[in-house]
This record gives structure tokens, C-alpha cells and sequence, in this order.
């Protein structure tokens, strides 16, 4: 993804480039993650605007784990939603700026094979992308539901999604590769069952 806010020299973040379907994504190397001299973790940011705190996901030593809040930010290109990800660190610099480390989650179209019929309009899918961005560029907070507590939600607002399945944004793979894809009746094969039944059943009182 590219950056939605241009980034200073000093700010640049090292990165690597892997070509997918004749062009270039960058992401940031994947090494073990640690706070850079002159950095401090913080434990939370502030949304500027939106008075609402959001926190990264917790060390590894911490059990029960918690794991990061789902966030929206903001693309470089106005007309675009904005991208959803989850936070796994933030730090401030030593001027007080605070950064964010991310997970992307991609939306169908932006994955490889493209939307399919059987994608529902609120799917993400949680990538193997990491980026780091400033936290000025977040505009709001969201929930990424499992397909199952989705499934149970009583009204669907517009800061509700949900994951299936994780993508590998090199090679346009996905974990699990196959989910069961369940599709309502139309009204007609319910009229049609529904008559079938009544039918059957004054057979059997005649």
C-alpha cells in the first residue's frame, strides 16, 4: 500500500519489494519487532478528533494475549474507503510524534484473484503485510468480526466487518484455501418446499 501521508527522509521505512502480478507491493522487513533508540511504546493513542483510544496488541508475555484494535485509515486517494488495519505497536518518537505498526487487512478486490461471487460486501481478509504508519493518518476505529459472531449480529453498523481467511500477500495464497459457502433459498423454492409439503400431507389424509 502506499503511504497515505508522504513520509520525510528520517521517516522513510525500510522495506522490501515482492512483485505480484507484474507489479510492486511494498512491505516492510519482518524481523523480530523492537523499539528503536530515542523511540517509547506506548500503550495507547488517542484518535485526534475522534476522542477515542486505540491500543496496540500485547506482548508475548502477556497472558491472556490481547490483541490489537481494528482501525480505519486514511488512503492517500480521497475517492478510495479507507484501509482497515490492525494495530500491533505504537510508538512516539523523541519529538512526541506517535507511529503505528500495522497489519493490513485487504479487501477482495485488492487481493489477487479479485472479488468473487461468494464475498460478501463487509469481508476482509487479515494479510501477512506490516507497514508503519503515522497515526495522524487513522480515522476511526472498527471491529473485525469472525463470519460466525458476524452472522449473529443483530444490526450491522458501518464500522462492522468480518475475516475468513488470512492472505499471503506474495504469492495471493489463502489460509484456510476452501470455506463452506452458504447461499439463502429464493422465495420460489420455498413456495415450491412449502407446497410440496401440504400436498404430501393431504395424500396422506385422503
Amino acid at each position: 500500500r502506499s503511504n497515505p501521508l508522504p513520509l520525510s527522509p528520517s521517516e522513510t521505512v525500510a522495506s522490501i519489494f515482492v512483485q505480484e502480478r507484474g507489479r510492486s507491493r511494498s512491505c516492510p522487513n519482518r524481523g523480530m519487532a523492537k523499539t528503536k533508540p530515542g523511540k517509547k511504546e506506548l500503550d495507547s493513542y488517542t484518535i485526534k478528533g475522534a476522542n477515542k483510544v486505540v491500543r496496540g496488541t500485547s506482548t508475548p508475555f502477556v497472558s491472556p494475549k490481547v490483541v490489537g484494535d481494528c482501525v480505519l485509515m486514511r488512503p492517500s486517494d480521497a475517492e478510495k474507503p479507507p484501509y482497515v488495519a490492525r494495530v500491533e505497536r505504537i510508538e512516539a518518537d523523541h519529538r512526541g510524534s506517535a507511529r503505528v505498526r500495522v497489519r493490513w487487512y485487504y479487501r477482495p478486490e485488492e487481493s489477487a484473484g479479485g472479488r468473487r461471487q461468494f464475498h460478501g460486501a463487509k469481508e476482509l481478509f487479515l494479510s501477512d503485510h506490516y507497514d508503519v504508519q503515522s497515526a495522524r493518518t487513522i480515522e476511526g476505529t472498527c471491529v473485525v468480526h469472525s463470519f460466525k459472531s458476524y452472522t449473529k449480529l443483530e444490526d450491522v453498523g458501518p464500522e462492522d466487518y468480518f475475516c475468513r481467511f488470512e492472505y499471503k500477500a506474495a504469492t495471493g495464497g489463502f489460509t484456510p484455501d476452501r470455506v463452506a459457502v452458504y447461499r439463502p433459498l429464493s422465495p420460489l423454492f420455498i413456495l415450491l418446499s412449502s407446497m410440496d409439503f401440504y400436498i404430501n400431507l393431504l395424500m396422506l389424509l385422503d
